[in-house]
């Protein structure tokens, strides 16, 4: 007979063995915070001391939000005696251990996702599918790094049929320690590009970086890989060398086993022909851009390496929409009638960038509208940025966009080269191009903003949004990936 199941995440005595330490009262929790701010009732709050801030300030808060105990390393200040504590040396090394002990109690089958761009879509999307075949655990957002990854682990309940989780980085060294942590079943790489160039030498450098995350895996583990992708040869001699022997490739190349053949599409997605392992699969895909179509065969992939059902798999993609900050698509009703917003604000690289102008460009506006790109920097490039930033008015002719908006440093470059009657406004910052946006935007057009998360373009979303009624997909009423 098996062993019964914890009903709860974690208890007074689960969370003392994983991590060790000094317990103070008894409690139960149904899920890990390390954010005061978005503790929910019955959390377990753990108080990570971080460069800006120090969680113990926060217990308190976490607390009033219905905490359901607290992980520190010693009682907070404001906290009553009679608050369950479990006292720990080093909160974020408790944290490990959460995340550690919950990935060893459980038979998930693990899916660790990465890669230079659409990691934080694959894994959405691997989630999106896999919730239907069995109780899925996954990273929510971006919750990638070293904080982020244990987090997620530790949410991870024992029953769990399968995980997802998103390993992400800026440094070499970053990922082989997190895929320890993971010890995935099966490693996706989207792609590799070279959209860390501030700190690596060399788009080698970043794939030998990537590849860390076939560090935790064994010999039994599939590394999901682009067959399209230049770095796709050396990924696979640095699986081998991991021990990992079983590789599934994805891409238009003749040689993958998850072989796209031919795409149809519109403004709302695609219809998909692809060849897998010798048989043909056609499918809907719910979101537009070939970028998505080419995520969706690492999906397939993802789900068959993992032993899920691929043709379940690739039915449940016809109910996708994109994500917030990724793709998501609004229709905003104004006076005269409407115009399309498609948030792309979280991220954005020149591989991105040029994905979302070919999706903007496949869009025909109603009524006289326009296509208009929204623009912010894109951080991260190094000594290249200025001549990447240019190199975007390329797409942006070709997929005949009416107006560009640009904000920050590097999109001066950009605004230079732009043809005169492509220009829309400039601005040293996406909050003073906000108004010069929201002021020219009429019913009919098409409005894609887009940059890194760190030029803050996010609020221009939020100003068009807020200039009607969006009448696009609610999410609390509608089967989709949510990001946010």
């Amino acid at each position: 007979m098996s062993p019964a199941v914890e009903t709860y995440l974690w208890t007074t005595g689960s969370a003392l063995a994983a991590t060790g330490g000094i317990a103070h009262g008894e409690w139960r929790a149904d899920g890990v915070s390390i954010d005061s701010r978005t503790t929910k009732p019955g959390d377990l709050f753990v108080a990570i001391r971080g460069p800006r801030f120090d969680g113990h300030d926060f217990a308190a808060d976490a607390f009033a939000a219905g905490a359901a105990a607290a992980v520190a390393e010693r009682r907070p200040d404001a906290v009553t005696g009679e608050a369950p504590l479990l006292e720990v040396k080093d909160t974020a090394r408790a944290l490990e251990a959460l995340g550690q002990a919950a990935r060893r109690r459980t038979g998930a089958r693990v899916i660790a996702v990465t890669g230079s761009v659409g990691k934080t879509g694959t894994k959405e999307a691997i989630r999106f599918v896999l919730e239907e075949q069995g109780p899925t655990a996954a990273s929510l957002c971006s919750l990638n790094n070293h904080w982020g990854v244990p987090l997620s682990l530790s949410r991870m309940a024992a029953d769990s049929a399968f995980g997802v989780f998103e390993i992400g980085m800026n440094h070499s060294g970053e990922i082989a320690p997190l895929s320890r942590m993971v010890k995935p079943d099966v490693a996706v790489i989207t792609n590799v590009e070279g959209v860390h160039g501030a700190h690596f030498e060399s788009i080698e450098d970043i794939a030998d970086a990537k590849a860390e995350i076939f560090e935790g895996m064994t010999g039994d583990g599939v590394a999901v890989l682009n067959r399209d992708n230049a770095q796709f040869n050396r990924l696979v001699a640095a699986a081998g060398e991991a021990g990992v022997k079983n590789v599934i490739a994805f891409g238009a190349h003749e040689e993958a086993r998850f072989r796209l053949m031919d795409i149809r599409t519109d403004c709302e997605g695609s219809d998909v022909t692809a060849m897998i392992d010798g048989a043909e699969f056609q499918y809907r895909l719910g979101v537009p851009g070939r970028h998505w179509v080419m995520n969706s065969l690492a999906v397939l992939a993802a789900v068959g390496g993992a032993g899920g059902e691929i043709g379940p798999a690739a039915d449940e993609l016809a109910g996708m929409i994109g994500l917030k900050g990724r793709g998501r698509r609004h229709t905003v009703e104004v006076a005269g009638g409407t115009f399309i917003v498609i948030d792309e604000s979280y991220n954005a690289s020149p591989v991105s960038m040029n994905a979302a102008f070919e999706v903007l460009g496949r869009l025909e506006p109603e009524g006289g509208g326009r296509r208009i790109a929204v623009l912010g920097d894109m951080l991260e490039l190094g000594p290249e940025s200025e001549s990447q930033h240019a190199a975007l008015v390329e797409t942006l002719i070709a997929e005949k966009i009416n107006l560009v908006f640009t904000a920050g440093q590097y999109m001066g470059a950009l605004w230079d080269v732009l043809p005169r009657s492509m220009r829309g406004a400039t601005a040293p910052s996406a909050m003073r191009l906000l108004p010069k946006v929201t002021g020219i935007v009429r019913p009919g057009d098409v409005v894609v903003i887009k940059g890194s998360a760190g030029s803050n373009t996010g609020p221009i979303v939020d100003a068009l949004l807020d200039l009607g009624h969006p009448r696009g997909v609610d999410p609390d009423n509608h089967k989709q990936v949510v990001n946010g």
